[in-house]
């Protein structure tokens, strides 16, 4: 198979020999692919070697030999984000996520749009904790395992004032009793899961709740493999505030 002008954004690249790269992407028509970038490390191929950075968006052109696809040529089609301190972080996880959530090979484009509408947040320095819950929510939905955030796993509509724990595979289920630390760990508001489903900004108090129950989906899909930055998120100080 042969790729021509082909839209992509880096997910992630590492050294690969003694001058060539190992590049993750995710194509707007073909999903995610593996390319080998051979002799991008001297000196004379920077151009291209920058191109190939994290969150880059590049035009690849490249030809499919087996598991991995050989790159012929890269074009950046911006400048990729410049980000610092959490927002790199929260960069670096939209990729990780990205990398580990989705096979090869497998079109997603609306994965593809999700993401591309993630980064430009990222650049816009919008909150965080709110750009990396949509992504996820966006990430669910492409992959087909996502949920209506407006009902419970029976049907019923959620309850503002309830609160929610959400099963992997049956989605949210009411908590009968709001007492106990047993009951709030993992649990999210019903307020929260709310605007989740309707894709506006919640209360900062609903942020924490959302994050718990994202992450308890996301483990199941993932596996007994965590992922590297949420090590490296649970590691910086936060702002006040902050629940990326």
């Amino acid at each position: 198979m042969r790729l021509t002008g082909e839209p992509a954004f880096v997910l992630h690249a590492r050294a690969w020999r003694e001058t060539s790269l190992l590049v993750e992407v995710l194509s707007a028509n073909h999903g995610r692919i593996g390319l080998v970038a051979r002799g991008v490390r001297g000196a004379k191929r920077h151009p291209l070697r920058a191109a190939l950075q994290p969150l880059q968006s590049i035009r690849i052109d490249a030809v499919q030999q087996g598991e991995l696809a050989q790159l012929r040529s890269a074009e950046a089609l911006d400048a990729a984000p410049r980000l610092a301190g959490e927002a790199m972080m929260a960069g670096f996880y939209l990729n990780e996520l990205t990398l580990r959530m989705t096979p090869r090979d497998e079109p997603q484009p609306d994965l593809f749009v999700a993401y591309a509408i993630a980064r430009e947040r990222l650049r816009a320095t919008e909150p965080l904790a709110w750009t990396l819950r949509r992504f996820e929510r966006d990430l669910l939905d492409a992959l087909g395992v996502g949920f209506d955030w407006s009902h419970d796993g029976d049907g019923e509509p959620i309850d503002p004032a309830a609160r929610y724990r959400v099963d992997p595979e049956h989605g949210p289920r009411r908590l009968l009793s709001d007492r106990g630390h047993g009951d709030r760990s993992g649990a999210a508001t019903g307020r929260g899961l709310l605007c989740l489903a309707s894709d506006q900004s919640p209360e900062a108090d609903d942020l924490p709740g959302l994050r718990r129950v994202m992450r308890e989906v996301l483990v199941h899909h993932l596996g007994p493999r965590g992922l590297k930055s949420w090590e490296m998120l649970a590691g910086l100080p936060k702002p006040r505030g902050s629940h990326a």
